[in-house]
């Protein structure tokens, strides 16, 4: 039935559907985009960039003959010249940034550690065995009467200040003229220098001679360079005079061992362990970097003298972490629902002063907060009329550095949980306090639950960044106090420390080891935070 028709009326003609054209894909869209002259002049100055780093880059790693690098790089650098100058592949322009930034300052730093912890570097254990024979034979140079001295000028091939270091070298005797330098001596020819009175080089083509201010803020460098020779090695006696000398002791290759030519005391090579080492166990100081497979992992959880430390270490580690969260996590959450009450009146200037911690340098703060527990001359002590050494005993300083983070980090967790306690609809907590719920059991069964829920991932970051807080330990207790028997290991030290003083403490650099603790860390907290994340989910499926 048709309604509201009238008899004589002509009824409307019916409109044709409209007909709309095919949508362009997206490629067809930017492919007829309008190209600007601003736009080619920003993409041709960024990919002549990109070739610019590509083409520095390059020359060290052909040096280095480190082929599979300079395959990547090659690579690399197409991949960029082909996304950019395409006009497809768009989501690929704004990515492939992001994905560079996370390979080089991510990824590649993590394998690098990994393939580090199956190593033995360290002190001792850097280069490579023909390195390790040079450096043994070079430092047993001792000089013979009658040897050839020189007048020496120290030079560079750069910088004054950073440029590696070449003896100009001139021979009295024979008025030659050399540049010597950790591969050798090279003759400099007729003209491309000049001699000063005193018979030393004052100039030199292609190299900058240092003056003797300039050479002297390098002494060290200067009397560690030993140019190799036939019969020894050239080394400085001072800053103008140098002479040749002769290795006491030599590598011979028929026993693959060093010799000792006074003594002929021998040290045999251990390819296993990276050392030289004597019939009666003594290793030479200089060995050289080999695979030592799973012996670091292992060695960790072993070795008495590492694995109690370690232990220890681990257990106040998780205590610092979890203490640090909980009380961080308990303040803020306290001075929020306080705040966030109808009856508090200047809440805005309340949430400024207790916002101002998180507003301070965290580096200045532990430095300050190290200070006021000093034991004689303290704020803390004086203040309060006590006699604590707070830093030198075991409880104290981990109640010291405890407090310290809790001051420091009440502040984020206040404000975090200020915006999430915002977001929690008022009629839940209406509705439960209808249902004759108090104002702590209204918030225990509902407000603080649904908190969790939002704050959860953030109390595991907050976990993660607290087990390996390095400034809050090593700026306030330096990881002490120190038991007598264990100097790499105090009271107070994180594995992030511990690692830290492995790595480069006063007893010699074990990076192998070091990178070892640091796989160790990784694991702990990568599966603390997988369980933490599984319980978060549960928990978010509860209040669906």
């Amino acid at each position: 039935m048709v309604t509201g028709y009238e008899p004589g009326a002509v009824p409307a003609t019916p409109r044709a559907p409209r007909i709309r054209p095919p949508s362009r894909p997206a490629g067809d869209r930017h492919r007829d985009a309008p190209v600007t002259v601003t736009g080619l002049a920003a993409k041709a100055v960024l990919l002549g960039l990109v070739a610019a780093i590509a083409l520095w880059a390059a020359f060290p790693l052909v040096r280095a003959r480190a082929w599979w690098g300079l395959a990547v790089l090659v690579a690399t650098t197409l991949v960029i010249f082909a996304v950019y100058l395409s006009r497809r592949h768009v989501p690929a322009k704004y990515l492939l940034p992001g994905t560079l930034l996370l390979v080089v300052f991510q990824v590649l730093p993590v394998l690098y550690t990994v393939g580090v912890a199956f190593t033995n570097f360290g002190d001792g254990h850097r280069g490579t065995k023909q390195e390790a024979i040079a450096a043994i034979q070079t430092a047993s140079v001792t000089r013979l009467p009658g040897s050839a001295e020189y007048a020496l000028t120290v030079a560079t091939t750069g910088d004054a200040a950073t440029g590696e270091l070449v003896f100009l070298l001139h021979d009295p005797a024979t008025g030659e003229v050399f540049a010597g330098d950790a591969d050798g001596l090279t003759r400099l020819p007729e003209g491309s220098y000049d001699l000063d009175p005193s018979g030393r080089v004052s100039r030199a083509d292609g190299y900058t001679v240092l003056t003797i201010g300039q050479a002297g803020a390098r002494s060290e460098e200067v009397t560690e360079l030993a140019v190799p020779t036939e019969r020894g090695a050239i080394l400085a006696a001072g800053l103008s005079r140098a002479y040749e000398g002769s290795a006491q002791r030599r590598y011979d290759a028929a026993c693959d061992c060093i010799v000792d030519l006074s003594t002929r005391e021998r040290w045999v090579a251990d390819n296993d362990a990276g050392s030289f080492v004597s019939a009666d166990g003594q290793r030479l100081a200089q060995g050289w970097r080999v695979t030592v497979g799973w012996d670091n992992l292992t060695r960790v959880l072993t070795d008495p003298r590492i694995s109690g430390p370690f232990l220890e270490t681990v257990a106040w580690n998780f205590g610092f972490a979890f203490g640090s969260v909980l009380l961080t996590f308990s303040l803020g959450v306290l001075l929020a629902v306080t705040l966030q009450h109808e009856r508090v009146r200047g809440r805005a200037l309340y949430r400024i002063l207790l916002v101002l911690p998180y507003a301070m340098p965290a580096f200045a703060m532990f430095l300050v907060w190290r200070d006021m527990f000093n034991a004689d001359f303290g704020l803390i002590n004086r203040v309060f009329g006590l006699d604590v050494d707070w830093l030198g005993s075991q409880w104290t300083a981990r109640a010291a550095v405890l407090l310290v983070n809790t001051w420091l980090g009440y502040p984020y967790m206040f404000l975090i949980s200020t915006g999430a306690l915002q977001a929690i609809p008022r009629d839940l907590i209406e509705a439960a306090r209808i249902d004759g719920a108090g104002g702590f059991t209204a918030f225990r069964r509902v407000t603080l639950p649904l908190l969790m829920v939002a704050v959860m991932p953030l109390l595991i970051a907050s976990f993660a960044f607290n087990f390996n807080n390095f400034n809050a330990i090593f700026l306030v207790t330096g990881g002490g106090p120190f038991p007598p028997d264990s100097p790499l290991a105090g009271a107070t030290d994180l594995l992030i420390t511990y690692t830290y003083r492995l790595a480069f403490g006063a007893s010699g650099a074990q990076y192998g080891l070091a990178s070892a603790v640091s796989i160790y860390i990784f694991l702990i907290v990568a599966t603390f935070s997988v369980i933490a994340f599984r319980r978060t989910r549960q928990h978010e499926e509860v209040f669906r």
